[in-house]
């Protein structure tokens, strides 16, 4: 494992689409890796489109769950006017403020995508009051190059088509990288980077399983079927979380810092984390010299929120890779960040300390 494979990695996760509910493109893709190279004893996609992977264990131990989400948020298409414009609403949580003047690509049923952009009226036809409101939803539409509504139906673009902003994966100094849909395809990195390492693991001392989960976006659906299929006596998800150390914001708002390690969460507005599963954690860090640092509470929800309510209940909680800008075209994360949650998740599983 080294730096270029997980960025090589994270590109092409990051330029997949796949909008809540319409994973496959990402699903099949981490699928085929798994069994390409027998990363698993049993991997198979789950009715509603969630990737779920067990490594067995011939010791009647715990059965840990490793959970990360394939889908992101994006649009999807409510209104085709007559002369080919697209009303939408959004998929999952966008700040509005930055949505005009984006570009979007729009993924039809029969595999073509479309490019457009997103426009309200022109600033030059508007007077000076209208110009210092924020524009709704319901006033902004995409344009994506066709002339009527005939033109978009025949292109396979329907009411419920789906698509989201994009920008290019580019490399910044300093190992940072930008791209779109780091939320959570880093996730998906790190666990695939884990199955790879688990495979060379000789001193095999649980069951590991692993859920790519769907539609997380919206109301963390996928986690809640996939856990309950796969069981665990334990769970950690791994997630994108805001780094917000940018100017303007006070320190003591910061939830998370880019290039410090992966953030281990005590609390979002979903979970109180198991201090078991943290102590473990942490101990095992300290023990391999691995940098880490505690998310600030009470921020955003997690699929752990969801998952520590399967059956009798499930010991759970968060690891995250801190990103600047998520739930934007363009997020911002150093690939240094990403290696140490897959070391961290490493030495959670060897547990030197014997939690």
């Amino acid at each position: 494992m080294d730096l270029d494979g997980i960025k090589a990695l994270q590109k092409e996760l990051s330029d997949m689409i796949g909008v809540s509910g319409h994973e496959d493109e990402v699903g099949d893709f981490i699928l085929s890796i798994i069994e390409k190279e027998a990363l698993a004893d049993k991997a198979w996609k789950d009715p509603l489109g969630n990737i779920l992977a067990v490594i067995k264990s011939d010791k009647e131990n715990d059965r840990i769950l490793f959970d990360a989400h394939t889908d992101e948020i994006g649009f999807m298409v409510s209104h085709i006017d007559q002369k080919g414009f697209l009303r939408f609403v959004p998929v999952g949580g966008w700040d509005i403020r930055i949505l005009l003047g984006q570009s979007v690509v729009i993924s039809t049923d029969s595999g073509k995508n479309f490019h457009g952009i997103i426009g309200s009226s022109p600033p030059h036809l508007s007077s000076p009051s209208e110009r210092k409101k924020i524009v709704s939803i319901d006033q902004m539409y995409i344009d994506i190059g066709l002339n009527s509504k005939e033109e978009v139906q025949a292109s396979n673009i329907t009411v419920g088509t789906v698509g989201t902003l994009v920008s290019p994966f580019l490399d910044l100094p300093n190992n940072m990288v930008r791209g779109k849909a780091f939320d959570d395809r880093t996730g998906c990195n790190v666990l695939i980077h884990l199955l790879r390492a688990l495979k060379n693991n000789n001193s095999q001392k649980e069951t590991y399983l692993f859920n790519f989960a769907v539609q997380e976006e919206f109301d963390r659906i996928g986690t809640v079927t996939g856990a309950y299929k796969l069981d665990p006596t334990m769970a950690i998800a791994v997630e994108n979380t805001t780094a917000a150390d940018v100017p303007n914001i006070k320190l003591s708002k910061i939830p998370a810092f880019i290039g410090k390690g992966p953030a281990i969460s005590v609390a979002d507005k979903s979970i109180l984390c198991s201090p078991y599963l943290n102590k473990r954690i942490i101990e095992n860090a300290k023990i391999n010299n691995i940098p880490y640092q505690i998310k600030k509470p009470m921020y955003g929800k997690t699929n752990a929120g969801k998952i520590q309510l399967t059956r009798e209940g499930v010991k759970s909680t968060v690891v995250s890779v801190p990103c600047r800008y998520i739930h934007s075209p363009t997020s911002l994360l150093k690939l240094d960040d990403i290696y140490y949650t897959i070391e961290l998740l490493k030495a959670f599983i060897e547990n030197k300390a014997s939690i």
